[in-house]
């Protein structure tokens, strides 16, 4: 995260302007008070920490703080934008090109859920589409949702606004560019929530109570789902919630321009996915069935699990710690 001279305090929102690039305020982007409440917060321990790392790494060799870190997303006045180092690097070449993916995406992402342009299929399949996603809008909203609340690979944030208005939501992603559009939404209906740049496989920092994925987990690979199952449940206190929508496999769901998938491909569970300005990406694309993912996360320490799907469209998931 950038050094800023003059913000908004992430956490309370206080306006502070520092003395110096030395600042560690300028790094974390709180306010002396919050600094001063690290040991009681999470979150502002996880600031502090990555504050300290950050100064250090813009040192120069005379130890003076240069106030230049690599581009990332800047943080605004609310909802809060942090930008944090993603779990696992570009290590895994098909990883790397899904971040890409997700970043060019970003413009035309909403086009998706709305049926717009390249999506519309027609007045029947779109309105089936339609009533299904208001479904599972529907069954999300009607969940306990309360207290600290973590969205993982929120993209755009299409889900965060409902997340949002139910607890204390920080939201994540790898992509930032998708993050610019949740951030935008959340403004639109007047609401706050902490925004990071962060991996989805990045180890959690603390427990809360609630963790929601919202079309991710089909982006998981089947042998790693065990591993990442775990993380979520490492990230939630014991009795709470974790829920996801995912996909089902209708050829409706998606563009209607998709290129075709090779047979080795569609085994290994990667899919070419082409944007509106005809650039291809290849991403993980596994269409889980409920009984696996129950019985998946049920393994992973959860004590209970429910998985359930729409007529034709959505995988709708719940379990508890």
């Amino acid at each position: 995260m950038p050094f800023r001279a003059a913000f908004d305090c992430l956490w309370c929102g206080r306006a502070w302007t520092t003395r110096s690039a030395d600042d560690l305020e300028g790094w974390a982007q709180l306010c002396p008070d919050c600094i001063g409440r690290a040991g009681e917060n999470g979150f502002l321990r996880f600031r502090l920490r990555a504050a300290l790392d950050e100064r250090g790494r813009a040192t120069d060799a005379t130890g003076a703080a240069t106030g230049r870190t690599p581009s990332n997303v800047e943080a605004t006045a609310s909802p809060t934008v942090v930008a944090d180092p993603p779990a696992e690097p570009a290590a895994d070449p098909l990883a790397s090109e899904m971040i890409a993916y997700y970043e060019a995406r970003a413009g035309e992402y909403d086009d998706w859920y709305l049926r717009r342009g390249r999506y519309a299929r027609g007045p029947v399949h779109d309105q089936a589409w339609a009533a299904e996603l208001d479904a599972a809008t529907l069954w999300l909203d009607g969940l306990p949702w309360s207290g600290e609340i973590v969205e993982l690979a929120a993209g755009t944030g299409w889900w965060s606004p409902l997340l949002a208005a139910r607890g204390e939501l920080s939201i994540y992603d790898a992509a930032d560019a998708p993050l610019d559009r949740a951030r935008d939404r959340l403004l639109a209906h007047r609401l706050r929530a902490h925004i990071h740049v962060r991996d989805a496989w990045a180890e959690p920092d603390r427990q809360v109570d609630g963790v929601f994925c919202g079309f991710w987990l089909s982006h998981v690979p089947r042998d790693r789902l065990p591993a990442f199952l775990a993380v979520l449940r490492r990230w939630l206190k014991p009795g709470g919630l974790l829920a996801f929508v995912d996909s089902r496999a209708d050829p409706q769901s998606g563009a209607a321009d998709q290129p075709a998938v090779a047979e080795a491909d569609r085994a290994a569970g990667i899919v070419r996915r082409r944007l509106a300005d005809g650039r291809e990406f290849r991403v993980v694309k596994v269409l889980y069935e409920p009984d696996e993912l129950s019985a998946g996360l049920l393994a992973a320490g959860f004590a209970t699990a429910e998985v359930t799907v729409t007529d034709r469209f959505f995988v709708l998931g719940r379990a508890t710690a």
